[in-house]
């Protein structure tokens, strides 16, 4: 199962029409809310079922095609599931919350109503009920592809787009049994990644697009509240935001996908990212560096490429010599690792690379096969270069500066 998203061009009539079915969506949704929260023994097959009857007073429900409203209540059951499981799991939850206006995002068109058309001057999506979209296309659909179901939204920019889910009939391809081309990747701040081949990446500077959003931010605050002014202001800072996200996911889909494809087994660190947005200082950039993003792409990526993914335990992977496992305390400005036990020195990001590359090793279980990476000898040093994050975004392909590391 793979998503494509694509940006949708609706004419004005085809927008206006696009929103009223969101918005009919949203008052649908609220309505069963309040039934399930006064009629006991609900389900979602069973409300499913009132939904013929519910046109025959509620007129407008006719011009929203089935599906999409069966897809609705399923929505709302399925929020009631995932509530009582983060509860059984000791989580603090609260109740469904009824969506106010602008508060209710997408709709859902499944297995049918739905149809991509491919012509000669343009592409477009056939929405039953709606019309045909054109849609911008940027990268062609798997031949052998099938469209499960597609998903419209709406960004808080204004901007409509549809993520088409398809279905393959291949299978992702066999991992290895014994993999040799492995790696391990420590994340941070100052550079976003450093792995055990000696390649440090930098970070993404988003400094220009912080400053324009903060920019569009002062003049929003000195608008009227509700008027016309502060709904247009409002948008713009919408768009800067969106220019933020872009230019983020777009660095980290070219840096998971390249070791996604140029490895055999991948282990990252499975940082707590809640628990460190909640300490004290630098939150910003710990939000910014999208540490979670970053190892879910890389997992489903692994995935599809058939390559070994592990998440392991982060805790004393900085402390801890990669070569001996002796501890030792480094306050956060100490850039090396220079073990006092066995003399071992490297950089101190590199270090952590390699205790955590062990770590997915045995996580994977092959720790103990011959001829695995397991057997592989440390480096006694290793020099680095950081890489400019933005060469990421311009060429697609991260430019890799290494120098040797010595004997391995």
């Amino acid at each position: 199962m793979l998503n494509y998203r694509f940006r949708l061009n609706p004419t004005p009539a085809q927008a206006k029409q696009l929103a009223w079915t969101l918005d009919t969506c949203r008052q649908v949704y609220n309505h069963f809310l309040h039934r399930l929260n006064r009629v006991e023994n609900t389900s979602s097959y069973n409300e499913q079922q009132r939904l013929p009857k519910l046109k025959e007073w509620w007129t407008d429900l006719k011009s929203v095609h089935s599906k999409v409203l069966q897809k609705v209540v399923q929505r709302l059951y399925d929020n009631l599931s995932t509530l009582r499981g983060l509860k059984e799991n000791g989580h603090r939850v609260g109740q469904l919350r009824w969506k106010g206006a602008g508060y209710y995002h997408s709709f859902t068109y499944n297995q049918s109503g739905f149809k991509l058309d491919k012509k000669s001057d343009r592409d477009e999506l056939w929405l039953s009920k709606i019309g045909s979209i054109p849609v911008v296309a940027h990268r062609d659909l798997p031949t052998d592809a099938t469209v499960k179901s597609v998903t419209v939204k709406r960004e808080p920019t204004g901007r409509w787009y549809a993520v088409l889910s398809v279905e393959t009939p291949d299978d992702p391809p066999e991992k290895p049994a014994n993999p040799e081309n492995v790696v391990g990747i420590d994340v941070g701040i100052l550079k976003f990644a450093h792995d055990t081949d000696g390649t440090a990446v930098g970070s993404l500077d988003q400094s220009h697009e912080r400053d324009r959003l903060e920019h569009e931010q002062r003049v929003l605050d000195r608008k009227e509240h509700g008027s016309n002014n502060w709904k247009k202001q409002r948008r713009k800072v919408a768009r800067r935001h969106a220019n933020l996200k872009r230019k983020r996911r777009d660095f980290l889909h070219k840096l998971s996908n390249y070791y996604a494809r140029e490895y055999d087994l991948v282990a990252v660190e499975d940082l707590d990212a809640k628990s460190l947005m909640q300490l004290d200082g630098n939150s910003r950039n710990r939000a910014s560096a999208a540490w979670g993003t970053f190892r879910r792409m890389l997992a489903y990526k692994c995935e599809r490429e058939g390559t070994h993914f592990a998440e392991v335990r982060p805790h004393g992977t900085t402390k801890e010599c990669a070569r001996c496992g002796v501890e030792t305390d480094k306050p956060l400005w100490v850039r090396e690792h220079s073990c006092p036990a066995c003399g071992f020195t490297a950089d101190r990001d590199e270090n952590a690379a390699w205790n955590v590359l062990q770590r997915g090793i045995d996580k994977v279980g092959m720790g103990n096969a011959e001829s695995t990476p397991a057997e592989t000898v440390v480096p006694t040093a290793t020099a680095f270069q950081p890489v400019a994050a933005n060469h990421v975004a311009e060429t697609g392909i991260p430019t890799l500066k290494r120098e040797p590391s010595g004997e391995r």
